[in-house]
């Protein structure tokens, strides 16, 4: 298999600037964790990176297709593919309930999802990393005061640091979306708990 088709249903479109791929590859630490889980990887020009790092580097990715030919192009993932869907896969008891980073070029229709399972998770998740959709991007990284700060600000930020890097082109993609990215990073804050019922704070 040659290349994977990118299915509009799942909200694929592969990146295909390298240089973009690392600079999203080199955002994470590293540190305070042994383990990193990338979403979505599609052809994995981003995992090529990630495999070249001194971390062991796990994939979930829903489409078959992608599984198929990432276990025929990178030998060293073997055993280490999850074939499923992200959101529904309880990837906390995969990991042994010990700490992982998450990083990945997400789906830009399963964003805001993405988040909120994150912050579900987060007394495992150090740091995530990874692009969305600009718009989304920034949203997640507002301050209080602009009209774009809402919900996801709010949430992520209660348990994150969160910082807007650098915005990509909507013509490094294949196919191209009809929207710009960006790029994030998340860095959980040392208290991550809040000093209140996070039930009725979430609702």
């Amino acid at each position: 298999m040659n290349v994977v088709k990118a299915k509009k249903h799942l909200g694929q479109h592969f990146l295909t600037d390298l240089n973009i791929a690392k600079r999203i590859a080199d955002t994470l630490s590293l540190i305070g964790y042994e383990k990193i889980l990338e979403i979505g990887p599609g052809m994995g020009v981003l995992t090529q990176f990630l495999l070249q790092k001194d971390i062991e580097t796990f994939v979930i990715e829903i489409d078959k297709e992608s599984v198929i030919y990432l276990e025929s192009h990178f030998p060293k993932l073997e055993k280490h593919i999850i074939s499923g869907d992200f959101l529904k896969y309880d990837i906390v008891h995969f990991f042994s309930n010990k700490p992982f980073a998450i990083i990945g070029n997400f789906p830009y229709n399963i964003s805001s999802q993405i988040i909120f399972k994150l912050l579900e998770i987060r007394e495992f998740v150090p740091e995530f990393s990874g692009m969305f959709q600009k718009e989304v991007a920034e949203r997640i990284c507002e301050k209080p005061g602009s009209k774009t700060y809402g919900i996801l600000s709010v949430l992520t930020q209660a348990f994150y640091e969160a910082e807007y890097l650098f915005s990509v082109s909507e013509s490094v993609f294949n196919p191209p979306p009809k929207v710009k990215s960006g790029v994030l990073r998340l860095q959980r804050k040392e208290n991550f708990t809040l000093p209140c019922d996070e039930k009725l704070f979430f609702s």
